[in-house]
C-alpha cells in the first residue's frame, strides 16, 4: 500500500463509511460536534479563510421547520435523526482575514471588497469545508448522511440570512436498523484521472 494511513481509518473514513438513511435513538453531544469542529478546521482553504457555517438543528420546533424544506424523500430521515446540521458560506467571510492571514491583512481588501468575488470563493472554500466536516463525522465514529434535497431558499429564509447560503443539509448520528443503501459503483482510476 501507498498510503500512511492504516487500514483500520481507510475504512472508518472512506471505504466501509457511508450515507446512513436512519439513526439509532443515541444523541449526538455537543462535546462529540465540537471535538469534530476541533479536527477539521484545520483543513485547508485559500487564504486561510473559513467561511462554513454549521447551524445545529436540536429543538423539535426548529426541526419542524426544516422537515417541511427537505424534499419528500428526506423529511422522515431528517425529522429522525439525533442531529442535523444546516452547512452554509458566509459570504462576508472576508471580515475575519485580517485575524486569519495576520500576514497579509491586506488579502481581505485586495481580494475579496466585491460581492460576487466573496460568494464564488465562499461556495468553493465552505464546500471544501464542508466535506472536511462530513469526514470528521465519519472520524468521530458517527454515520453522516449528507442531503441536497431540499428547498434552498426555503433553508436560507427561515435559518440563515442573506449573507449566508446554504450548501447541505446533513443527518448525524449513530446508523440505525437498515441504514444503509446498496453501495453504488464508483468510477475507475483511469476514468478520472488524466496525466498531462
Amino acid at each position: 500500500m501507498s498510503l500512511v494511513l492504516d487500514a483500520a481509518a481507510q475504512d472508518l473514513l472512506f471505504r466501509e463509511a457511508r450515507t446512513a438513511n436512519s439513526f439509532s435513538d443515541e444523541p449526538v453531544t455537543e462535546e462529540q460536534v465540537q471535538a469534530i469542529y476541533d479536527l477539521v478546521k484545520f483543513g485547508p482553504t485559500a487564504f486561510n479563510q473559513t467561511p462554513l457555517r454549521i447551524t445545529l438543528v436540536r429543538s423539535a420546533e426548529a426541526r419542524e421547520r426544516l422537515v417541511k424544506h427537505m424534499a419528500e424523500g428526506n423529511q422522515a430521515k431528517t425529522a429522525a435523526a439525533p442531529l442535523v446540521a444546516i452547512l452554509s458560506a458566509d459570504n462576508e467571510f472576508h471580515e475575519e482575514l485580517p485575524q486569519l492571514l495576520p500576514h497579509f491583512p491586506q488579502a481581505k481588501d485586495a481580494f475579496f471588497s466585491e460581492r460576487p468575488v466573496r460568494e464564488q470563493s465562499a461556495l468553493v472554500n465552505a464546500s471544501l469545508q464542508a466535506a472536511y466536516f462530513i469526514l470528521g463525522v465519519r472520524a468521530a465514529g458517527l454515520a453522516a448522511g449528507p442531503m441536497t434535497g431540499l428547498d434552498f431558499a426555503g433553508v436560507q429564509k427561515e435559518f440563515l440570512d442573506a449573507d449566508h447560503t446554504p450548501l447541505t443539509v446533513v443527518n448525524i448520528g449513530k446508523p440505525g436498523e437498515n441504514a444503509w443503501f446498496p453501495r453504488s459503483p464508483r468510477l475507475d482510476f483511469d476514468q478520472v484521472v488524466t496525466t498531462v
